[in-house]
């Protein structure tokens, strides 16, 4: 190693490593932030001023990691497992609702007639933020770390499939360009379903290829090309973007920035459903988080792990409650920084300082924001594909590795709960309307029910 995790490079490679770790949170926190961002926020200003929130808590989030969180060189983005959960949620809720208009379902909800199933975004945010408390105060506790025992490698390799498995239908309706997701702009592409499936294969397959071929750091490049590239093929091919242009700073929608989406969300409000669900969701992201820590911790020989994990944890908690309180969704730490570790040979937790402070300088530049957001959104389902599949890689072969499954029994255990979150995820909308109100969030949620079900097979 060139730089190890607590050396403190000069000014220059300093600004050159952070450069590296800005370059590979970028696709993360765009992939993820504008899927939500278009299926929540109906205007062009809205979505670009969700993005700007977004950019600004996850640099902030890198940076306190870094230096007082675990201290690890880790890369901080939107967490996958969040993104199921609003994505269920907004199948109840319905999409493209308005914070500043109503925190019923959706935009289209009548007051005089029949109650909505529960409550809309207000509640979803709601929902991450006590779930980033409970994080924050089991982390502090020490009582994750005593937990882990609980989740056994069958259970941990399950929730990395469901995970996958469950955002399935999100990916579909990307690379089909379907107008439900907010922001999706009407033009003749969007009826090219063939053309486009076909596209996000082959940019799938590019990627594939782009991370056998790639040597060292460029191999850590792959998903920001694929971004890059597959946007330029995709405008060349069908003449059309596949989101909304979104507003320039100075456009009259800028102006009236603040009265389409606010800071803060605009009410708490708690719904017991919707909490229940989002804790499983939470549940998967301590896992997450506590792999993320470990593997970096024991490939860098990092001392004082039970120390680092306590205090990650509970800061990536705190975080989610800021996430919450902002209506964004929340963050995580990803184990990816393995390859970037070890293709520059530097370990350094502070070069981690100029890439977070890079990310919070793109949320105070609308007009970078906007640049980035061009994102066609069959580009977005492609490299979401290629994300979930590398996933479900990871969950295979820690199943393998920990000889998961060794006979019809066990093999039930894990595959009863993978059909069981993939039935509930493309059930026909409107499947659980008859439901209790309490009840609607969490039988609805393809990932909650698969997680209930392996926990219960492995345990009871």
């Amino acid at each position: 190693m060139k730089y190890g995790l607590d050396d403190r490079p000069g000014a220059l490679p300093l600004l050159l490593y952070g450069a590296q770790w800005w370059v590979v949170t970028l696709p993360c926190v765009l992939i993820m932030g504008l899927i939500v961002a278009r299926l929540h926020i109906g205007d062009a200003a809205g979505q670009i001023f969700y993005m700007q929130k977004l950019f600004a808590l996850t640099g902030v989030m890198t940076v306190v990691q870094a230096l007082f969180g675990h201290r690890l060189p880790l890369v901080v983005g939107p967490a996958s497992t969040l993104l199921v959960g609003i994505m269920a949620a907004a199948a109840v809720t319905g999409p493209a609702a308005d914070f500043a208009t109503s925190s019923v379902a959706g935009p289209a909800a009548d007051p005089a007639g029949p109650a909505a199933p529960c409550a809309g975004l207000n509640s979803i945010y709601s929902a991450i933020a006590i779930g980033g408390a409970v994080l924050a105060l089991v982390s502090a506790s020490g009582l994750l770390a005593r937990l882990r025992v609980f989740f056994t490698s069958r259970i941990v390799a399950v929730i990395l499939v469901l995970i996958a498995f469950t955002l399935t239908p999100t990916i579909l309706k990307l690379i089909f360009a379907d107008p439900s997701f907010a922001g999706l702009s009407a033009n003749p592409a969007e009826k090219a379903g063939a053309a486009h499936l076909l596209f996000a294969l082959g940019l799938v397959f590019v990627l594939v290829l782009c991370n056998a071929a790639l040597p060292g750091f460029w191999k850590s490049l792959t998903v920001i090309l694929g971004l890059a590239g597959g946007s330029v093929v995709y405008s060349l091919l069908f003449d059309a973007v596949g989101a909304a242009p979104l507003a320039s700073p100075g456009s009259d929608a800028g102006a009236e920035l603040s009265g389409h989406f606010p800071i803060f969300i605009t009410a708490f409000e708690p719904h017991a459903g919707m909490v229940v669900s989002f804790l499983f969701c939470f549940l998967a992201l301590a896992i997450n988080e506590l792999g993320s820590i470990e593997s970096i911790g024991r490939m860098l020989g990092a001392g004082d792990m039970q120390g680092r994990i306590r205090r990650g944890s509970a800061l990536q908690g705190a975080g989610n409650v800021a996430a919450g309180s902002l209506g964004l969704i929340g963050t995580v730490d990803f184990s990816m920084s393995a390859g970037l570790i070890a293709a520059t040979g530097c370990a350094s937790r502070f070069t981690l300082v100029p890439a977070g402070l890079g990310i919070i300088i793109c949320a105070f530049v609308p007009g970078a924001v906007e640049f980035l957001s061009r994102i066609p959104a069959p580009v977005m389902g492609a490299l979401m594909l290629y994300l979930m599949a590398s996933q479900l890689a990871g969950g295979l072969g820690m199943l393998v590795a920990e000889r998961g499954v060794s006979d019809f029994g066990s093999g039930l255990i894990v595959g009863l709960p993978l059909m069981i979150g993939l039935v509930i995820s493309f059930a026909p909308q409107g499947a659980f309307d008859a439901l209790p109100d309490v009840l609607h969030p969490i039988a609805a949620n393809g990932f909650v029910m698969g997680a209930l079900a392996v926990i219960l097979l492995e345990h009871v």
